[in-house]
């Protein structure tokens, strides 16, 4: 038994005064792609991170490695498989190849953030007491464990003064 399509409608213009994209030849982009790198750093580097989703967040990545194309598709890929942007930069580089369109480069550059993330966290405790409250001590154990595939169990003590 087929299941006729969800969406059998014509499609409507995505911006005012443009024409619905009926189907995407071979080398066009499609109108709602042009200009959209453009707009989505536009965006990032004027409302800031949080105005972004997180598959657009991993796009503004991934434009660094693709120079070129679309990578809406594999952004989307990423955070289907991995679901959040956290999880996709800590994943193992084997699970990551296993992605249509992940290839080493990038691989290397979300191992690249992930290392710049983790420095940045550890920096951010460098010189300080870190653990001096039950929050700072979940938030080390977030930033330390969180995303590990093996369970792990540490002792940690917190002083307390008297």
């Amino acid at each position: 038994m087929s299941r006729p399509p969800a969406f059998n409608e014509m499609p409507l213009p995505l911006f005012e005064g443009e024409e619905a994209v009926k189907e995407v030849s071979e080398g066009r982009l499609p109108s709602y792609i042009k200009g959209h790198r453009k707009r989505l750093r536009q965006r990032f580097l004027e409302r800031g991170p949080a105005s972004l989703a997180d598959y657009e967040l991993l796009e503004l990545m991934l434009f660094r490695t693709f120079r070129r194309g679309d990578v809406k598709p594999l952004a989307n890929r990423l955070m289907r498989k991995f679901g959040s942007v956290d999880r996709v930069v800590s994943a193992k580089p084997k699970a990551l190849a296993e992605i249509d369109g992940v290839g080493p480069e990038v691989i290397l550059d979300l191992k690249t953030v992930e290392a710049m993330a983790r420095r940045m966290a550890r920096s951010a405790v460098m010189d300080r007491q870190v653990l001096s409250s039950w929050n700072s001590l979940l938030d080390y154990c977030h930033t330390a464990m969180a995303h590990r595939e093996t369970e792990q169990f540490r002792v940690r003590g917190i002083a307390l003064e008297v």
